[in-house]
């Protein structure tokens, strides 16, 4: 290495770091000089990987510039010790440093190693450089060893894995050789079935720990599935396997291919673009592409907004299907050098074979098979090995799967529309087991692609928000996981009804069809649903499905959405809006699949999506709906005993509690749309409550729906403009979230109000003592003795609830909807959510003059999606397009102030 004054900058060169004085005299001039020789570099390195270099670029420059410094380092501390004993010191890279990787903020690993009689000069030259490199605030790892050191400490695996990657970096050269004939030998060529198997489990732990899936929302670009790890064990696995010392030594033995060989520096080359710029971006070292730092790589790279999607969503697709390539890249590695090539083994597995039909054995609780050339006689059998793995619980072999991705090019729409190939599918389907995973090892092996080429669409497709969790594709076979833990009764204690419509299903395949293509025109643009629909027909006709489960499974596919939409956003009360929603089912079995599948789809999209305040909105709809599609011309019939029977339940029960002529004033005040909203069993204590307020501004009681994980409050009081608005201020002021609201006014001028409300983190609102203050600042608020401001003011989100990520900002939207309600106009509103939000919604349309009947609240963990059901105060809906006009102007200009 060139001790070149060049090396440092300025005036400072090795010639004059090495000047007489003693080291402690020239430690200051040697650390100034190293950090500006660091900083100068490091800053041409990032306008390097600003203008475009290429990850393999950068990571060599930096890789040259930490040589040079660690070069001209052990030198100068070295300087004023004994020449024989500095001759037995030498100072060696290990990890990505010994592998010529180093990004930004990369650990230096460093290795001085010694001879005797160097032990005493290696432990001062380690101390003094150790230091300096610290008070230059780099990450260092490092070791003090001799190469019997090395063979002991070797003997952990870890150690094992780092004495694969040392390289010489200063001090005498032939101490590296010694250490390279006998350590080098050593770590290549010991026991290296057991190093194997270690790195293999050592793997598959890493892979839980940091996300089993490629497909994770901020995958880890280092540790996670398809990230640099998975390049790095695949080439440790084989190195020890083959005797190798690096990758182009495996193209020199004709394990891999130098085509191969390329795609694997290829692989790494994008990996760390990424990562450096990663790293240049952050203040500290971190290898997850967080959300909020996923739009800037996006940018760096050059996306932009387009028909394909969003520019963060293109770069993540891209990234996906690129750590999918990996992952496959290195299984394939790991594969060549853990299969069993023995002799004796292959005749011990022959005897241990147990033969199936096709060519197809199970042994060692693997699918294999004895003739790779099968699919090329027949290759409807690539469906078959799927089936057989299925039927028979057990894995495909690592063979086989290579075997099935390398013929994935026989699948041709000809063998698409194969009787044989489809029936196996179906089977696939029908099975009552491990139909999910299945379907996972189809996608994993890219078979699911071949087969669907529509699924290409969807592949590793990214919805760039916290709500969708997964990739399209991923969520899709999440949601078939859903569907099978349904039938296998693992939700039976919890969605009985759920379970019971799922046992009762005609065709659990086509439901199982309609899962998995539900969102698969999301790769096709806007209005994914009908897009989703448009495809139906086609895949339809290649599977051979008959013209009744084609137009099922396209109605299931182009209404995905309505369930959840009616049930979260619309007013389940409604009778015209159910009798609409089980017109468009038109049957019973429609409307189970569809509640199914829709049950399927949320519980799939994340873990905080699903609630029990959901489900039952759910519920309610399927049941609501079911009754009309059952009762059909007597419903409306029934509906009109149902009130002359609730009005009888209710006197009878309030009889001898109250005067005859207050029970019927109080009866009289309520209109049939509450009548029909609440069973006797509910409207009766409600009746209770407004009847012992009196005199009182406020009466009040709660109840805690456990089993539903929501808190339901009833409010009687006296109705006037603004209430609702109070309501929420106060609400909010005690950090409680309200999830619905139904207002019902009385003709006696007072208001049944009835709220469903949940803690921030979910779950109801248990504590007594809350509640009363919450009473007391509702009674004092309706009194005008406090203002609702200054409690809104106060009220902060809790730090637990603090998210400190970046999330992305949608537009605000108002839209109205004059059709869906015959007495009132529905507003939906969407809003980036923050605290207090539902207070100010309703104050704005308070001071617009409307009047709120009823109100849905959600939050799609980035963005407030609520629903008001409004009319003026002449109780008519709002037509007029100017009114209409002021209202979304207003709305707007305080959601975003």
């Amino acid at each position: 290495m060139t001790l070149a004054g060049e090396n440092f900058v300025g005036d400072f060169s090795a010639a004059k770091l090495l000047a007489g004085e003693s080291y402690e005299a020239r430690r200051q001039l040697i650390l100034d000089a190293s950090g500006r020789f660091l900083n100068s570099h490091l800053e041409r390195i990032r306008q390097m990987s600003t203008e475009g270099a290429s990850g393999t670029a950068v990571v060599q420059e930096l890789t040259i510039i930490f040589d040079q410094l660690n070069d001209i380092l052990f030198q100068v501390v070295s300087a004023d010790l004994d020449p024989d004993a500095v001759a037995n010191c030498a100072l060696f890279a290990l990890g990505g440093y010994g592998r010529r990787e180093m990004n930004p903020k990369s650990d230096l690993d460093l290795m001085f190693f010694f001879a005797a009689p160097g032990p005493e000069a290696i432990k001062v030259i380690s101390d003094r450089m150790l230091y300096l490199l610290w008070d230059l605030n780099l990450d260092v790892g490092y070791s003090v060893r001799s190469s019997k050191d090395c063979i002991e400490q070797s003997q952990d695996a870890t150690v094992r894995t780092a004495l694969l990657d040392v390289r010489f970096l200063t001090g005498n050269a032939d101490l590296y050789d010694s250490f390279d004939n006998i350590v080098g030998k050593y770590v290549l060529n010991h026991d290296s079935q057991s190093f194997i198997k270690y790195k293999i489990n050592e793997n598959q732990e890493r892979q839980k720990k940091y996300g089993s899936s490629v497909y994770l929302l901020e995958p880890n670009l280092k540790e996670g599935e398809g990230g640099l790890r998975d390049l790095h064990a695949a080439l440790w696995i084989a190195r020890v396997k083959f005797k190798a010392s690096s990758l182009q030594q495996l193209v020199v033995k004709g394990v891999i291919s130098e085509m191969q060989a390329t795609d694997y520096r290829t692989a790494l080359d994008y990996l760390w673009r990424i990562r450096n710029h990663l790293h240049f971006l952050g203040q500290r070292k971190s290898d997850q592409i967080t959300f909020e730092l996923q739009q800037q790589i996006a940018e760096h790279f050059g996306y932009r907004d387009g028909r394909e999607g969003s520019a963060v969503e293109q770069f993540m697709q891209d990234y996906y299907q690129h750590a999918a390539h990996v992952e496959h890249l290195s299984s394939n590695m790991i594969v060549r050098a853990v299969q069993i090539d023995q002799p004796q083994k292959k005749v011990l597995g022959f005897l241990q074979r147990r033969k199936l039909e096709d060519g197809f054995h199970v042994g060692h609780g693997e699918l294999g098979c004895s003739d790779e050339h099968i699919f090329d006689r027949a290759p409807a059998l690539l469906m078959k090995a799927f089936e057989l793995s299925q039927k028979h619980n057990v894995e495909l072999s690592l063979r086989l799967k290579m075997l099935i991705r390398k013929k994935l090019p026989l699948i041709n729409d000809k063998v698409r529309r194969s009787r044989s190939l489809n029936e196996s599918f179906m089977k696939i389907l029908r099975h009552p087991k491990r139909v999910a995973e299945t379907l996972r090892e189809m996608h994993h092996l890219y078979f699911l692609n071949a087969f669907i080429p529509e699924f290409k669409n969807i592949f590793c497709k990214v919805q760039f928000d916290f709500y969708h969790i997964y990739t399209v594709d991923i969520h899709s076979l999440f949601a078939v996981e859903e569907m099978e833990k349904l039938w296998a009764g693992e939700y039976a204690d919890s969605q009985p009804l759920l379970t019971h419509v799922a046992d009762n299903v005609e065709k659990k395949e086509l439901l199982l069809l309609s899962i998995l293509f539900h969102d698969i025109g999301k790769g096709s643009g806007k209005d994914h649903s009908n897009q989703g629909a448009a495809m139906i027909p086609t895949i339809a006709r290649r599977l051979g499905l008959n013209r009744e489960d084609s137009s099922r499974l396209q109605f299931l596919v182009q209404h995905h959405l309505q369930m959840t939409y009616i049930s979260q956003r619309r007013d389940l009360h409604d009778m015209k809006l159910i009798s609409q929603f089980a017109e468009l089912m038109g049957m019973s079995e429609n409307l189970r699949m569809l509640y199914l599948l829709t049950f399927a789809d949320l519980k799939a999209v994340g873990p905080d999506v699903w609630s029990e305040w959901k489900g039952q909105l759910l519920q309610e709809l399927y049941e609501k709906t079911f009754d009309v599609l059952e009762k059909k011309d007597f419903y409306q019939e029934m509906r009109s005993e149902k009130v002359r029977n609730r009005k009888r339940n209710i006197r009878r029960a309030l009889s001898g509690e109250y005067p005859d002529s207050r029970i019927n004033k109080a009866i009289q005040s309520l209109n049939t749309r509450y009548l029909l909203s609440y069973r006797s069993e509910e409207i009766i204590p409600h009746l209770r409550l407004a009847m012992e307020r009196r005199d009182n501004p406020l009466a009040m009681r709660v109840e805690h729906n456990k089993d539903a994980d929501y808190t339901e409050v009833i409010l009687a009081t006296i109705d006037f403009p603004g209430l609702f608005s109070l309501i929420t201020g106060v609400m909010a002021g005690h950090s409680i979230n309200i999830l619905g609201a139904q207002i019902h006014t009385r003709k006696t001028g007072t208001v049944l109000d009835v709220l469903q409300v949940n803690s921030p983190i979910g779950g109801i609102v248990d504590n007594p003592d809350k509640w009363k203050r919450v009473e007391t600042d509702l009674a004092n608020a309706i009194e005008g003795r406090i203002y609702v401001e200054d409690i809104v003011e106060k009220c902060q989100e809790p730090s637990y609830l603090k998210d400190a990520r970046e999330k992305p900002q949608r537009p605000n939207k108002v839209e109205f909807d004059n059709e869906v309600s015959d007495r009132y106009t529905v507003l939906d509103i969407f809003a980036n959510d923050e605290v207090g939000l539902l207070y100010k919604i309703t104050r704005t349309l308070n001071e617009l003059g409307l009047y709120i009947a009823v109100a849905k609240i959600s939050t799609k963990v980035d963005q407030a999606a609520d629903v008001f059901y409004v009319s003026d105060i002449f109780g008519q809906k709002i037509s007029d397009p100017e009114k209409v006009e002021e209202i979304r102007r207003t709305m707007l200009e305080q959601l975003n102030s």
